[in-house]
């Protein structure tokens, strides 16, 4: 039986050059599937709200939302560890409502840290919310809560920025920091830079770890996908030529068939 993911575990693996795995869900089945997979973190990402809600962003995503996901998904994880993804607006309020909000995950839905996104301008907030004992994971380089604020979903570039901004997080108490949308050689040096793990997205080969959308990667939509993802599988299409069987099937009265009758 594996022993379940900590903090310490993330950080012996660091230390001795074994990569992280991990992947996001949003349902029962799937966190099943990931975590019996051997992933080492799940996290119920607020892109629930592109994925699994059909939004064109993950802006209207609400703190409701996020723990009822998260919640159904810490019931499938057995190893795993669970980060809930805090959602705009629930933690840039005031440190009073991100401290509550970030407990919710804990106490409410079962995650065992959360993630939210930005540098320099939250370290207080993580400061705050790792003070509360509550663990949090950081995000930085392309953050998708500030769309509208990047212009768009571009490639963060400002070497001397994303060092600032990951060595502060790293100061304010976060255990781990999300590197999105970096290029390969920033990502290396503030890899090397941070005594915390790093996890990529689209951030190149050198960070601790990865993680990737898990419906991108089982290729079960047919949304444009970022030129960093790479898909393992195409559950789209076998969905539908089953579906299309059992439909050909029941219109031609062969399902069901005996078997399938008492």
């Amino acid at each position: 039986m594996k022993s379940q993911v900590t903090l310490t575990t993330l950080y012996k693996m660091k230390e001795k050059g074994e990569k992280i795995v991990a992947l996001t869900a949003y349902d029962y089945p799937f966190a099943k599937i990931v975590n019996d997979s051997g992933v080492h973190m799940i996290l119920v990402g607020d892109s629930v709200g592109m994925v699994i809600q059909g939004k064109s962003s993950t802006l209207p995503v609400t703190m409701d939302e996020m723990i009822y996901h998260t919640c159904i998904v810490s019931k499938a994880a057995g190893n795993a560890m669970i980060v809930g993804d805090m959602p705009f607006m629930s933690y840039q309020t005031s440190i009073e409502d991100a401290i509550a909000n970030a407990g919710r995950f804990l106490k409410e839905a079962g995650a065992a840290a959360v993630k939210l996104e930005g540098g320099r301008a939250v370290s207080e907030t993580i400061k705050a919310i790792s003070g509360a004992g509550i663990p949090v994971q950081a995000h930085i380089g392309l953050t998708p809560q500030s769309v509208h604020q990047m212009g768009g979903y571009r490639v963060q570039r400002n070497e001397e920025q994303l060092m600032a901004d990951a060595l502060e997080i790293e100061s304010a108490g976060a255990f781990s920091v999300v590197l999105e949308g970096i290029p390969s050689e920033i990502s290396e040096k503030i890899t090397k830079a941070l005594a915390i793990p790093t996890i990529g997205i689209g951030a190149g080969p050198h960070c601790d770890g990865q993680i990737l959308v898990l419906h991108d990667l089982l290729g079960l939509n047919d949304r444009h996908l970022p030129k960093f993802v790479k898909q393992y599988a195409n559950l789209l299409d076998d969905a539908k030529t089953g579906i299309k069987q059992y439909i050909e099937e029941v219109q031609a009265g062969k399902f069901p068939a005996k078997k399938h009758c008492y």
